[in-house]
């Protein structure tokens, strides 16, 4: 032990292994020592007492004359050791951390006996050991305060790390105090302070509001002050940053007593009047808040308490980016920013985003320097047990992925949480890591109020209602002890009991109006609703668009480019002279540099983004000869800082949520998130559905997160054809989404620019190329790249004017599509000479663009049929979507009919000769002369339909 035992057994065993080969070989002093303890003369020797030298290396001095050491006196230190060491990687097995007694484990290695230790062996003095005073200690006394440090109301996971000095430190800061410093009399007044007002809010809302869901804290109230102490101390650490995430569970709680926000704007809540004025479609317990929390030596540090759904976990990798966002903007280091990840235990260790965010975490691209984790410990989720819930011990095995010290804490011994939460921020301040406190309590109450949970767990229930409250056993304690008097208390209570009763009187005023949060600060000059009617010029300069290409294609003097990629450099340059046709990697990295030389934010991170699936982007290019890599894009950027872009791990749920808390706190950047696949990013639909598509309407909370989704059928496959279009389209209302399919090169580089100079802020979903990224017609010229802007529909310029000399009034029908397959149809018709046939192309499915779709089929006889067309199957796609909305909307003042492949359950065949047949059917369909008949389900077809 750090300052009971100075003898190293390792060290000695090293010593004694040379001694034996050769005794010439150890110093003289040690050499004397074996000598003598294996001769006769052993009661002549001399003790040898091991000490660290200053650089960590125990030393061999005989100069301190003490009780003869023996070879027993060596095998009993060496038991010694390997009591101290299961100590220290078991002993929190039987620490006291359940408040309700009930866990019952049995670990023999903590027992003496264990090691054939008898009671006479643990009285004995050992000579090689010292107490903290240098006076010789017994086993018992060295075993009483391993019981004292490991298993009393702290249990310690931290022997796994691999870090020697991080794990050497823990294992310092423990045993040099849990268990020694006592709390200050002014610290435990603040706790008890902090407990009393948890446990009268709860109280308060119970009684006020009968039967209304509360999600309460009760049993576990010792969150309040453990928060409390967390951000007093973070802040004394230079902290100035604080975002919180957690679940419902005792959310108004923290809400009232932590975060800030008024007790009596949370009870007008409960109260539902005047909702459709004030809310954003969502329940109080979901609902975030921000404010700045001032420390008792006077520091500031801002607090923001995420929006989050019922989804629990979901909100953690949100947490995070918007953390890095702040941190990012500020210049700060982690230093100046926390995460604090509130946990419930049956979610910590049931839901697969907890580990998605952990591997997160020491990521150059996403770290934040280390996140509180704080499990909120009930012992049940819902009505499931722990043994139905985890296969695990504890509910936080997850976290041992990380080299990171796990805390299990007794949550009514609020004095040891103190202890625990000053460790554990003293670790992240020194390590930049996280840090899990799992804090052990009860739920008094079923899974809500309307709940009874003695249906399922009767004798744990029965425990609880006979388990006298936190706050009432630890002011019992104070006053035991002195700490505190009968007044004191009692004058704390009816503080805030007053306080809350004027908090409810208040509420019930009729004129009453809450305190309503709203965007400021960065966010000014942004705004939601219906997309702007004016649209903002997105060209570039002819000459700043020439520097930029012909600087992206120039390498630094002593940087080998790959030999396969000399030619796409030196197509660049003569794209800058307008010999060459821009293509699509050319245009994304022009809209990137031009956006940063403007002094905006880029990051773009996804799936193998650094390279492009495809092998398209290459925007990190690496030495062919010895590794190293140039990033472009830097030379652009204010500072080097200002651009990220770079791969993500293989992970949707994490990494999206990440991008989008980003998004949250950087609105005046491009934010942008890439799948391998578009089909991928449905891993991540309660990303999507939860936060990106509903959080305007749920929390007014507005992002400009862009997504890349490739997409397109071209014989791939089920799972590399669709990113779920319908979807997307399903979520859309309200122009709460931006879905569009550029069809050009110049489409998708003013579609991006769009993104961030215009002022309105929705996510933006782009249907991103696959086989299209070098389709020789899918280009564009240089010019289109200065002047205009992202066209929502364009309309058919090839069939008028066309050789066959169709005018508009000779069109057959009218073709509607989007993507890859507008160039399909174009082939077609050119070879099959069907000019009076005009296909105009949809690039933006929302907001809808009834206006310019209008103007563009308005131009064609009132009898011409328009039909749409899709890769998709018929329940897949757009299809569905657009005929609902076209039925609605009498503006077009025509049907829409459509041409799709047959209804299916999986997007595309698997078969390369199935999906060659269905794309010619689709064809031959779009310009045959007859009326399309309904196409038969995929199993209904003949054999000789694929042949």
């Amino acid at each position: 032990m750090s300052d009971d035992l100075v003898l190293s057994r390792p060290y000695v065993e090293q010593m004694l292994a040379a001694y034996r080969r050769d005794a010439n070989a150890v110093p003289v002093e040690w050499r004397r020592y074996f000598d003598e303890a294996q001769g006769n003369g052993a009661e002549k020797s001399q003790q040898v007492i091991v000490q660290p030298s200053k650089d960590g290396v125990p030393t061999a001095s005989p100069t301190v004359p003490l009780p003869t050491a023996t070879v027993d006196d060596y095998r009993l230190q060496c038991l010694a050791d390997d009591v101290v060491h299961a100590y220290r990687v078991r002993g929190h097995l039987l620490a006291q951390i359940d408040p309700l007694g009930m866990r019952r484990v049995d670990v023999p290695e903590l027992d003496p006996g264990h090691y054939g230790l008898s009671e006479a062996d643990l009285l004995r003095p050992l000579p090689t050991s010292r107490d903290r005073h240098g006076q010789p200690t017994t086993m018992k006394a060295i075993v009483d305060r391993l019981r004292t440090i490991y298993c009393g109301s702290i249990g310690v996971q931290y022997m796994h790390l691999d870090d020697l000095e991080a794990r050497t430190w823990l294992q310092d800061r423990i045993e040099r105090s849990v268990g020694r410093e006592k709390l200050s009399h002014d610290m435990q007044l603040r706790i008890l302070t902090r407990l009393t007002d948890s446990v009268l809010f709860e109280e308060a809302v119970r009684k006020k509001y009968v039967g209304a869901k509360t999600f309460s804290l009760e049993g576990s109230e010792t969150l309040i002050p453990l928060l409390d102490l967390a951000i007093e101390k973070a802040a004394s650490q230079g902290v100035r940053e604080i975002v919180l995430g957690m679940g419902h569970r005792g959310r108004l709680n923290v809400l009232a007593n932590v975060i800030g926000k008024r007790t009596q704007d949370i009870f007008w809540e409960f109260q539902d009047v005047d909702a459709p004025a004030y809310r954003h479609g969502d329940v109080r317990y979901h609902l975030g808040y921000s404010s700045d929390w001032t420390t008792a030596d006077g520091k500031s540090v801002h607090l923001s308490l995420c929006f989050n759904p019922s989804h629990l976990e979901f909100v953690n990798p949100v947490v995070l980016g918007r953390l890095r966002a702040k941190l990012d903007r500020s210049g700060g280091g982690p230093e100046r920013g926390l995460a604090v990840l509130i946990h419930g235990d049956a979610a910590f260790a049931g839901e697969g985003v907890v580990q998605e965010t952990f591997n997160l975490s020491e990521l150059p691209a996403y770290t934040v320097g280390g996140a509180l984790h704080i499990i909120v410990n009930n012992q049940i989720g819902f009505t499931t047990p722990p043994a139905e819930a985890r296969s695990s011990d504890y509910a936080t095995a997850v976290a041992k992925m990380l080299q990171i010290p796990i805390f299990h804490v007794n949550g009514e011994d609020p004095d040891a949480a103190a202890e625990t939460v000053a460790i554990a921020l003293e670790f992240r301040e020194r390590y930049h890591r996280d840090v899990v406190i799992d804090m052990y309590g009860y739920r008094r109450w079923g899974h809500n109020e309307e709940d009874d949970p003695s249906f399922t767990q009767p004798v744990l229930y029965r425990e609880i209602r006979n388990h006298a409250g936190v706050r009432d056993r630890y002011l019992e304690r104070l006053l035991t002890s002195g700490q505190v008097t009968r007044e004191e208390a009692e004058g704390i209570a009816d503080k805030r009991r007053e306080a809350i009763r004027a908090a409810f009187e208040s509420a019930q005023v009729p004129e009453f109006k809450p305190v309503m949060q709203f965007r400021g600060g960065y966010w000014s000059g942004f705004f939601g609703g219906p997309e702007p009617a004016e649209d903002v010029p997105t060209g570039i300069d002819r000459g700043h668009l020439v520097d930029i290409v012909q600087r992206l294609s120039t390498l630094p003097a002593d940087f080998h480019v790959h030999p396969k990629l000399e030619r796409s450099l030196v197509a660049r340059r003569d794209m800058a002279r307008g010999t060459r046709l821009f293509d699509w990697a050319t245009a994304e990295i022009v809209a990137l540099a031009s956006l940063a030389a403007a002094g905006y934010r880029i990051r773009l991170t996804g799936q193998d983004t650094a390279r492009g699936t495809f092998s398209q982007r290459h925007a990190v290019l690496h030495d062919y000869q010895d590794g190293h890599t140039w990033f472009p894009l830097e030379q652009f950027a204010p500072s080097r800082s200002m651009v990220t872009l770079c791969n993500s791990p293989l992970s949707e749920v994490g990494a999206l949520g990440f991008e989008y808390g980003y998004s949250l706190d950087y609105p005046d950047a491009l934010v942008a998130w890439e799948a391998q696949f578009g089909d991928f990013v449905n891993v991540a639909q309660v990303v999507i559905d939860q936060f990106i598509a509903s959080a305007e309407e749920k929390w007014h909370r507005l992002s400009g997160l862009t997504l890349l989704l490739p997409h397109g059928w071209e014989g791939q496959g089920p799972e590399h054809s669709s990113a779920r279009l319908e979807r997307w389209l399903l979520l859309c209302a309200n122009d709460n989404l931006q879905i569009v399919q550029p069809s050009t090169p110049a489409q998708y580089f003013h579609c991006l620019r769009r993104q961030v100079l215009r002022p309105w802020r929705k996510p933006l979903v782009v249907l991103t190329p696959k086989s299209m990224l070098r389709h020789p017609e899918a280009t564009s010229p240089l010019e289109e790249f200065v002047t205009g802007y992202f066209r929502r529909v364009i309309p058919d310029l090839v069939a008028v004017g066309s050789p066959s000399g169709s005018a508009k009034s000779a069109i057959s029908r009218v073709l509607l599509c989007s993507g890859k397959i507008y160039y399909d149809l174009v082939e077609a018709r050119q070879k099959n000479e069907r000019w009076d046939v005009a296909i105009v192309r949809l690039e933006q499915y929302c907001p809808l663009p009834w206006r310019e779709l209008s103007e563009a089929i308005a131009t064609y006889a009132a009898d011409t049929p328009v039909i749409w067309v899709q890769q998709e199957p018929e329940n897949m796609g757009a299809w569905q979507y657009l005929s609902m909305q076209w039925n609605a909307h009498a503006a077009i003042g025509r049907p829409l009919h459509h041409i799709t492949r047959p209804a299916a359950s999986s997007p595309a065949s698997g078969s390369r000769r199935v999906h060659l047949a269905e794309e010619e059917r689709l064809f031959t369909a779009a310009f045959a002369n007859e009326t399309i008949p309904r196409q038969p389900s995929r199993r209904q077809q003949p054999e000789d339909a694929i042949r």
